[in-house]
């Protein structure tokens, strides 16, 4: 099955929160029904890039079978995961960066490689606020989730049905 994931992590303007992260599957049905399921969130407070690693992590977890998956974020952090291959490298490192410290956020990383193992995902980066229609959609979702009333502890809450 092919299904396209849009993704966001929005700070709502703080570096700590609160924002929220939301995301997006769409996909057709074998009688060609197109389907779609949003799992944005609420509240979270954390640091954007966690939102935004969540945003997918949830995505990807909510599949129940194998998939292929077109990812769209703006998220500069999954570029590096999805295209730079930041985490292979920290891995092979032991999840250290060049400086011999850990990794910062290695518990979304690894989460994220476990989330990614049953599927193929293409990675699209909808760089910028420039009217790209992709890019548009993932910030409609930070926007709908950070707006949610709902008050969250970090990815504790992604882990819950």
């Amino acid at each position: 099955m092919k299904v396209t994931i849009y993704t966001d992590g929005s700070a709502r303007g703080n570096p700590n929160g609160p924002g929220g992260y939301g995301c997006v599957l769409q996909y057709t049905d074998t009688k060609g029904q197109l389907h779609e399921m949003e799992l944005s969130r609420g509240y979270v407070q954390t640091t954007n890039n966690r939102m935004e690693l969540l945003a997918a992590i949830v995505g990807l977890e909510a599949l129940n079978r194998p998939c292929e998956v077109t990812l769209y974020s703006d998220s500069q952090y999954l570029v590096k995961a999805f295209q730079d291959h930041w985490v292979d490298g920290w891995i092979r490192s032991g999840w250290k960066n060049s400086q011999k410290k850990p990794v910062k956020n290695v518990d979304l990383w690894q989460r994220l490689l476990k989330a990614k193992e049953p599927h193929r995902v293409d990675f699209v980066w909808v760089k910028g606020h420039d009217g790209n229609p992709g890019n548009e959609r993932c910030d409609k979702l930070a926007t709908a989730a950070a707006d949610g009333d709902d008050l969250m502890e970090d990815e504790g809450f992604a882990n819950q049905g």
